[in-house]
């Protein structure tokens, strides 16, 4: 296809792009990784150099793992906590209640174990105690004997809770990502590549990733003070499976550390020798090698559901327990929990999207839906599902009691952290605050409508300006009959994929639909031809109902641009390439 197609508009409103590249920078990362041009293509397309090549197509730890000591304090964390083992002070783990919180608290706790150290384990309540450590949780562990917690995936913020566990005189080491100022709560150590004046050069990595860099420091100090020389030093890498889970399930970016951990996390998860990791797999159907796929669409979403509708720890419990009996029961309880999740998931979207779709609807650069008693622990994948709906930024806000809980996803180019922050700065919040792409908040239900009129004209310039921003970005076109196995096979081999290194999205240009049906509740199925009669056979899901499914069921003689993603389908053996459409527009 010539350089420079475009469309200008799709069925979902979106502007597509093809990539355009230098030809002598694909031969030369072709050659220097040995590999074909296409994946050469995508490898350029996602920021990846000639010399860089092999190593982000078989990523290793030995080669991106960086020196705990460029953490700040690092090494005095991997001091106290050798101090607390070797003094018997009785340690706890304070972890969030999501997979990067589990993940994390399954590593400390396990290698905690492994030099015979058992550690008490606290989860907030989402409901009851929010996010983070508070002075009530602190006592709690205090009076439970705790004499140093560890806290992992939060803490960086809160000045409060940790200032009062100073005041009764426990101890405390923050292990956290999150951006943090530079006005430092008390702590015997913070850990976090994003502290100010951090240098590790690791902003990107989840808390799972920073849990994993803690327990080679661990080792490291271990080694120091001889404690191996009689005590078998822990096995790290028996543990990177339950850092890739969080890593992958936080959505950082997979470059780096972050994508060997991944990788190398999913082939020790092969092994399948954590009896909860195991279990939480046979609940899922899981068979065969993992992918980043079911880390994050079958075994994350599973663990998130005990902190979303059910008991918070129960993921953390799970990982940690080496049982089966007791795996097995807490897998069947989180799976179970997941499908009520799911279903007040999808009562929440049905609610949120009528009101959305009501007459008299707007063109605003925010969307915001409300409702009584909307679960705050769904709110947020709503609001997700809702931004690929309507293709702008949504808030959903879950009222109680006159308090709304609300959580927003945005699009490339609207920063709706900043607007939130701003909301707050402007007394329209009793608390908020988030990145560019998601964001949580508290409200007076009295002020949603004053805070909705002044996001929306906050976001409005932009909202403006972000239309190539927000284009959909194709590496490559391709017709049915160059959509192959050995295709998808190659690209596979550049696995994995996530945040900040997408999988590959092509168009194919110029088809008709022969075949269409609905299937499940609301997915299409479908077969696209082009002129020659070369035919794809793909699938498009949760859009029966909307204009991209409709054009798909109408099945009439109209010319489409497709794009989407090659996927290997494989049932009963047999393997077929499917087409995974994302969007449609008309062939003009």
């Amino acid at each position: 296809m010539a350089a420079g197609f475009h469309v200008d508009q799709s069925l979902s409103g979106r502007a597509w792009r093809l990539r355009e590249f230098d030809p002598d920078q694909i031969a030369a990362i072709s050659r220097k990784a040995g590999t074909s041009d296409i994946v050469a293509r995508m490898l350029a397309a996602r920021g990846v150099v000639p010399d860089e090549a092999e190593a982000v197509l078989n990523p290793t730890l030995r080669h991106f793992f960086p020196d705990p000591s460029a953490f700040t304090d690092m090494d005095k964390a991997a001091s106290e906590i050798w101090n607390a083992i070797e003094a018997d002070r009785t340690i706890a783990v304070f972890a969030d209640y999501d997979v990067d919180g589990a993940t994390s608290a399954a590593q400390l706790i396990r290698y905690l174990r492994a030099l015979g150290k058992t550690a008490l384990l606290y989860v907030p309540d989402r409901i009851e105690e929010g996010y983070g450590p508070s002075a009530g949780a602190f006592e709690t562990l205090k009076a439970q004997g705790a004499e140093l917690v560890i806290t992992l995936d939060c803490g960086a913020g809160a000045h409060e809770p940790l200032a009062a566990a100073n005041s009764f005189g426990l101890d405390v080491i923050v292990i956290d990502h999150h951006l943090m100022s530079a006005d430092l709560p008390p702590a015997l150590a913070i850990v976090n590549p994003n502290r100010p004046g951090d240098e590790s050069g690791c902003g990107h990595m989840a808390a799972a990733g920073v849990t994993f860099v803690l327990l080679a420091a661990l080792n490291r100090e271990g080694r120091r003070r001889g404690r191996f020389d009689a005590l078998a030093e822990p096995d790290l890498i028996g543990l990177a499976d339950l850092a890739a889970l969080g890593t992958l399930c936080d959505v950082v970016a997979l470059k780096g550390i972050n994508r060997a951990i991944v990788s190398q996390g999913l082939k020790v998860m092969h092994r399948w020798s954590h009896a909860g990791m195991k279990a939480l797999a046979e609940v899922g159907g899981l068979t065969g090698a993992p992918s980043a796929y079911h880390l994050g669409f079958v075994l994350g979403p599973r663990i998130n559901a005990g902190g979303r509708v059910g008991k918070a720890d129960l993921g953390a419990r799970l990982l940690t327990s080496d049982d089966p009996a007791e795996c097995a029961q807490i897998a069947a309880e989180l799976d179970a929990l997941n499908a009520e999740r799911k279903q007040i998931e999808s009562d929440v979207l049905d609610a949120a999207q009528a009101q959305l779709e009501a007459p008299g609807g707007t063109d605003a650069p925010l969307m915001v839906a409300q409702g009584e008693g909307w679960h705050p622990g769904v709110i947020g994948i709503v609001a997700g599902r809702l931004k690929e709906r309507f293709g702008r930024p949504c808030i959903v806000i879950g009222t109680e009691n006159g308090v709304g809980k609300g959580s927003g996803r945005s699009v490339a180019g609207v920063d709706l952290g900043s607007a939130v922050a701003a909301a707050k700065a402007a007394g329209l919040l009793q608390a908020g605050g988030g990145h560019p792409m998601a964001a949580g908040l508290t409200v007076d239900t009295t002020k949603i409508a004053a805070l909705t009129e002044f996001l929306i004209k906050r976001l409005q310039p932009e909202w403006g300006r972000s239309h190539d921003e927000r284009a959909l970005i194709l590496d490559a076109a391709l017709t049915p009959a160059g959509a192959t196995i050995e295709l998808a096979e190659s690209l596979d081999a550049a696995a994995p994929f996530g945040q900040g290194f997408p999988e590959p999205r092509f168009v194919l240009t110029s088809v008709r639909v022969t075949y269409a049906e609905r299937v499940g509740s609301d997915h299409v199925r479908f077969t696209l031809s082009d002129t020659s009669g070369q035919r794809v056979n793909g699938i498009v899901f949760r859009q029966a109902d909307q204009p991209i499914g409709q054009a798909l069921l109408g099945r009439t003689d109209t010319l489409w641009h497709a794009a989407g993603r090659l996927k290997l389908d494989e049932w009963r053996g047999n393997r077929r390439v499917q087409f995974h459409l994302e969007d449609l527009a008309e062939a003009r």
